[in-house]
């Protein structure tokens, strides 16, 4: 599959379904059953702050390559109708690249990359 031709948007649509699922399954896995706890700590993990917080931290590791940032960019900067509820426009922009980068990989197979991201983001959300 061709992934490069799909725009920023499209790619952190897929993304925030699938960071979404990881978290949703880390919980119930982790024995949390309660629908309010749930909520509570997915919020935790996939807020716009969060996923701004996360994207910062792994640029400041060189995480990404010069592709990859291509594509973190083309979320970020993309025209969005949506407007942040809990955020503000540049923690918003960011998340929606971090959620462009795991459209990113999901889409093109990258299960490495992934696995690798999400220990990552595990990592951090737990400090």
């Amino acid at each position: 599959m061709e992934i490069i031709p799909y725009n920023g948007t499209t790619l952190a649509f897929i993304g925030d379904a699938v960071m979404t699922l990881w978290v949703r399954e880390r919980l119930v896995r982790a024995g949390y059953q309660k629908p309010n706890d749930l909520q509570k700590m997915t919020s935790h993990y996939v807020s716009a702050k969060a996923q701004a917080n996360y994207l910062s931290a792994l640029i400041e590791k060189h995480f990404f390559d010069e592709e990859e940032m291509e594509i973190i960019k083309r979320g970020r900067n993309a025209q969005t109708k949506t407007i942040a509820k809990n955020a503000d426009v540049i923690t918003y922009r960011m998340a929606t690249g971090f959620e462009a980068i795991i459209g990113y990989y999901y889409l093109s197979g990258q299960c490495g990359k992934l696995e690798k991201l999400w220990n990552e983001v595990i990592e951090q959300g737990e400090q």
